[in-house]
């Protein structure tokens, strides 16, 4: 989907490398890319006749039970964060996908299986360890470098490159979770009633709405393997005893056609999708926030959901509301904590072949749902969609954030992301 070639790689082991490469891509003039976790689906971690700083090899967790941290290094995986935490019965909102890396989710915000009860990833961020683009090192967190702690919370990578966040973490060890199935002609039906209970459901209980192609795998029945229908993937971290108890008014009013919902351990459900997207696949993302639901928005989900191109194509909505909804807009960069729900239309195939398919699939249901959503983004859901959209996902905040740019950035070093034009300010190097 994305064929770039960069003149350099640079694995970074350490920080002292990443300085040296970041000191070595200003002095030769070069265009610089950071990668993470390399889940970018719009192939931000990469450039072309460029360099990459690749964190990969920056790669530990170090959990400390005492104080409920983790230390994180800036080339892990979420999957690596929840097997280390795990251990402890201890978990850190992140994503639903184990191979998203770290570093990329927290700096768009984060959201997931937890974000209803322990809010967004950013918002359970303690600290981050930062090279700044002349190459030198400082920690960010709400007693150092406080501004650019605000910033990198949201804000992307326009700041500097991560090489370890320090998170707080939360009592999850066995989740009551998984999917429920129906038919695309109840999907009306069970979106209607779904946008009534997420908005008054506890907080312990998350469930995200999509529309899918049945894998053809267990735990799925094989009468039911590549049958498009709708779906809500549901996470509860309360007392497992309630948790059916929650979800009986669902099953009453419209039975599902299939359902695993179960305890499992909590890294089972962030790896349950793993194995459906795995790495090197064709992607094409349209995204927005959503506030409301209404019926006619509703109709135009059915519509274009009943038309899934491949078998790996879907559209989520995931909620963002409960625990996401105690800070401000303005507390960090995340500009939505008003919306209810990011919604997410992914085209996606293994084969090349299919590119345009799957690309104009989304386009058109994004048309189409795009005049019902509250104006932005969530960042981590973008491709390259230019300076209006990214002004519109930021809102009231952009200026400060490009302010903070100019300040830590003045020459934007760092562009290949969601770039935020720097304000003219004082250069780096004479802060």
């Amino acid at each position: 989907m994305i064929s770039r070639k960069p003149r350099l790689i640079a694995r970074c082991a350490d920080v002292a490398d990443v300085m040296t490469a970041i000191r070595f891509g200003r002095e030769n003039d070069l265009r610089v890319a950071v990668r993470g976790g390399g889940h970018n689906a719009g192939g931000l971690g990469v450039c072309d006749d460029g360099l990459v700083i690749d964190l990969s090899p920056i790669k530990y967790v170090h959990v400390d039970p005492s104080s409920r941290t983790v230390r994180v290094g800036g080339g892990s995986k979420w999957g690596d964060v929840d097997h280390a935490t795990h251990a402890f019965g201890l978990a850190v909102p992140s994503g639903i996908i184990s191979t998203t890396g770290v570093v990329g989710l927290t700096l768009g915000g984060g959201i997931g299986h937890l974000t209803r009860k322990y809010g967004l990833t950013i918002d359970n961020l303690l600290s981050a360890d930062v090279v700044l683009a002349d190459g030198s090192f400082v920690v960010a967190s709400a007693d150092e470098n406080s501004d650019l702690f605000w910033a990198i919370r949201g804000g992307g990578g326009n700041f500097g490159v991560v090489t370890s966040f320090l998170f707080q973490a939360h009592p999850v060890h066995t989740v009551c979770a998984g999917p429920m199935l129906w038919e695309m002609d109840q999907a009306a039906d069970i979106m209607k009633w779904y946008r009534e209970f997420i908005v008054q459901a506890p907080e312990e209980i998350n469930g995200f709405f999509a529309f899918m192609t049945v894998p053809p795998g267990p735990p799925f029945p094989e009468h039911l393997h590549f049958k498009k229908m709708c779906a809500i993937v549901w996470c509860y971290t309360g007392a497992p005893e309630q948790a059916n108890q929650i979800l009986q008014p669902v099953r009453s009013y419209r039975r599902p056609a299939f359902e695993f919902f179960a305890p499992m351990p909590f890294p089972m459900l962030q790896g349950m999708f793993d194995g459906l997207y795995p790495p090197g696949y064709q992607w094409y993302w349209k995204a927005d926030f959503v506030k409301e639901l209404s019926d006619e928005a509703i109709t135009l989900h059915c519509r274009h959901g009943a038309k899934l191109p491949t078998l790996h194509s879907t559209m989520h909505l995931y909620p963002v509301n409960g625990a996401a909804h105690r800070q401000s807009n303005k507390d960090t960069p995340w500009s939505y904590r008003d919306a209810t729900w990011s919604e997410v239309i992914v085209g996606v195939d293994p084969d090349p072949a299919n590119k345009d398919r799957i690309t104009a699939w989304a386009k058109e249901y994004f048309d189409a749902l795009h005049p019902f959503g509250a104006g932005g983004a969530y960042v981590n859901f973008m491709m390259e969609e230019g300076e209006d959209r990214i002004r519109a996902t930021y809102r009231e905040n952009y200026d400060r954030l490009a302010a903070i740019k100019g300040k830590y950035d003045p020459e934007n070093f760092f562009r290949v992301n969601q770039n935020i034009r720097p304000e003219k300010g004082i250069p780096v190097s004479a802060r």
